[in-house]
């Protein structure tokens, strides 16, 4: 008879199964589990299977007025070098 089994350290020292440490996916779990995307919901549902909209739970985008500026959204993946003269004289 093992020494585990004499003393009853039997359950102590058993290995938990690499199956069970895998991420938990819906295809892993029982058949009426959902995961979700992390996200906030933005309302309720109803008893009746509506879902109601609340408006202090939508995300508010501030957007600022952009006309007349100078930069453009695009932004190149092959920059040119540009000598100024300001971060020079700092410098020294």
């Amino acid at each position: 008879m093992p020494l585990g089994l004499i003393l009853g350290l039997g359950r102590a020292f058993r290995r938990k199964r690499t199956s069970s440490l895998d991420i938990l996916s819906s295809k892993r779990a029982p058949r009426n589990y959902y995961k979700g995307k992390n996200c906030k919901p933005t309302g309720f549902h109803t008893r009746k299977g509506g879902y109601v909209l609340m408006q202090e739970k939508l995300p508010n985008y501030v957007v600022p007025d952009l006309t007349d500026f100078k930069l453009k959204p695009y932004v190149s993946q092959c920059p040119r070098e540009v000598e100024t003269t300001e971060g020079t004289d700092a410098a020294k």
